[in-house]
């Protein structure tokens, strides 16, 4: 699934391309893209149209249009294969186009929602006081937040009581991280992903902290990370970081390093790669 660099990327591509633009008409080609949207295709249709699109927001891996002038937004569950792209009007039909949303200018684009494995999909939300999706009120705030706050990371971390790859993947207390990044901050913190983070020191889990910021803004720079056809961005194109990556999907391969060769372990239904040198497991007490 897309992690924070992903979402970020699209997101400034539709601030570019959709932001401020009215939207004329909704068509949705498939039920399930609106499955999270009570009121169904018809209502999702009626109620954005005539709508103004405000500027796109993230936190972590979630994604929404805000409506301007409204207490809603659209929130994009992207999923395994969703994808947000901004296309010409007479550009033919992908063949997995699930929503199609037009626009009341003359700028010639329409946003559309194409998804394979139809995981994802639009659907509008209440927002909280804070501007974010009610549905997504309970999400931490991420990395590259200037406002998140690390002293109350770290005391969640050590109240937790949990193994610190298993942390960075929770949602409540850290947005944003998925498998491919948390094993890249890992690697580069030489930290083992089964590491308590009971024991884990201030200066530790912020020194980790600034590894996954690090390794965030790295992708970020070159669009992200593909493994295959069905990450891209607005316009259709994809991310290079995947030739950057430092342990994940680097099975035998040599520790960039140490030269040891980097292992995969199975670890709650994904899979995790590490240098069992530079990150050695812990002790397990007797």
């Amino acid at each position: 699934m897309p992690e924070l660099p992903e979402v970020e990327v699209v997101r400034r591509g539709l601030e570019r391309w959709v932001a401020g633009r009215t939207v004329e008409a909704v068509e949705v080609l498939h039920p399930r893209a609106v499955r999270r949207h009570p009121g169904g295709g018809a209502d999702f249709a009626a109620r954005l149209r005539g709508e103004t699109v405000g500027v796109p927001q993230r936190r972590g891996k979630y994604l929404w249009l805000p409506l301007e002038g409204r207490d809603l937004s659209v929130l994009g569950h992207l999923g395994m294969s969703g994808q947000l792209l901004v296309q010409p009007q007479d550009a033919p039909d992908e063949k997995h186009l699930r929503i199609r949303v037009r626009f009341d200018d003359d700028a010639g684009t329409e946003l559309r929602f194409v998804d394979q494995r139809t995981f994802g999909g639009l659907s509008l939300h209440d927002n909280t006081a804070d501007g974010l999706p009610d549905v997504i009120a309970h999400i931490a705030r991420d990395p590259l937040d200037p406002l998140f706050d690390e002293g109350a990371y770290h005391l969640a971390l050590r109240a937790k009581r949990t193994t610190v790859k298993r942390a960075l993947l929770d949602q409540s207390l850290v947005s944003g991280v998925g498998n491919i990044y948390a094993d890249e901050a890992l690697w580069r913190a030489r930290l083992h992903y089964e590491r308590p983070t009971a024991n884990l020191t201030r200066p530790r889990s912020a020194e980790l902290l600034g590894h996954v910021r690090d390794v965030m803004n790295a992708a970020l720079a070159v669009g992200g990370t593909s493994f295959d056809s069905l990450y891209v961005n607005v316009n259709g194109e994809s991310g290079y970081f995947d030739r950057s990556l430092d342990a994940y999907g680097r099975e035998d391969e040599p520790c960039r390093r140490c030269g040891t060769p980097m292992r995969r372990r199975p670890w709650m239904n994904r899979s995790s790669y590490f240098c069992p040198r530079c990150q050695r497991p812990p002790r397990v007490a007797s």
